[in-house]
């Protein structure tokens, strides 16, 4: 990793850093988060809070007053926002990479933060998006990246 490279989380690693089922993904999604929060590496969306918001208040039932504290930290993250450059960017890797509009917005997002890598789980781990380079939270460790 080149220093000061910047890390897009998507929403399934913050709901696994609150999920009870799974300890394991539960420990190496904190871990990352933890080493992205310190190293001020993270970067998020709009777009990945509403979804994690929902998700955790509604499926997952956690209680909604811890939610909307999470959410207000991450917001520290410096959230990118949704527009029309975002909409045509999405639809370019809707057209160029084949992937569905949520994702295609999670992609256009990441490159406009400037993001060398999208953390998830929901893409192929190693798949680049031109500059972009798909890490699975759960397959890679932030030591890897130099991320201590």
């Amino acid at each position: 990793m080149n220093a000061g490279s910047l890390f897009f989380v998507d929403t399934n690693v913050l709901l696994y850093c609150i999920d009870n089922q799974d300890a394991e993904k539960r420990r190496l999604a904190r871990s990352w988060r933890n080493r992205l929060w310190e190293s001020n590496a993270g970067r998020l969306s709009w777009q990945v809070l509403n979804e994690f918001y929902w998700n955790a208040a509604g499926k997952m039932r956690a209680r909604a007053s811890v939610v909307r504290q999470l959410v207000e930290d991450y917001s520290l993250w410096g959230p990118s926002g949704f527009g029309l450059g975002l909409a045509r960017l999405a639809w370019y890797w809707m057209d160029e990479a084949g992937v569905p509009y949520w994702d295609a917005l999670i992609l256009a997002s990441a490159e406009t933060a400037g993001c060398a890598y999208l953390l998830s789980e929901d893409f192929q781990a190693g798949r680049r998006f031109g500059g972009i380079t798909v890490v699975s939270p759960f397959q890679s460790r932030p030591e890897e990246f130099g991320l201590r």
